[in-house]
């Protein structure tokens, strides 16, 4: 039986654009840029470094992991809005599944259908959209 990644481990994989199970200052700074914020590549180094544990340079799965889990649960919180605005679209209080493909075809390909099936998982409500509430559980399941 396959085991499910952790929320923890599906951020660090978004992350490790080329899969080898490391995130290097450059990935970061793609990442960080992904999400709409701007990170030179000396900042992404300078915030790698204290995480890194080894002579390579590069954050691995269980320094990265180290991070995530340090923040406090107000940060976790506001992170967590932060990238649920992201999601939404202009004028919508929730994420839809055009919200939804819209911005996880930035990450890879993504059908409409596809992005109907994750949200039917997690809408509780049936209205066809994910409230924050509906997005914090699809994040953290």
């Amino acid at each position: 039986m396959k085991r499910c990644a952790s929320p923890c481990e599906r951020v660090f994989n978004l992350f490790d654009e080329d899969k080898d199970g490391k995130i290097t200052p450059l990935q970061l700074q793609n990442c960080i840029a992904l999400i709409g914020g701007e990170l030179t590549v000396q900042e992404a180094e300078m915030m790698a470094e204290p995480l890194v544990s080894d002579e390579d340079g590069l954050v691995g799965l269980d320094e990265f992991s180290f991070l995530v889990e340090s923040e406090s649960e107000e940060e976790k919180t506001k992170d967590m809005r932060k990238a649920f605005e992201m999601y939404k679209m202009e004028g919508d209080e929730c994420i839809t599944p055009r919200g939804l493909e819209k911005m996880l075809r930035k990450l890879g390909d993504w059908s409409l259908d596809e992005c109907l099936v994750m949200i039917s998982h997690f809408d509780l409500n049936g209205d066809g959209a994910l409230s924050f509430q509906e997005f914090e559980l699809m994040m953290t399941a």
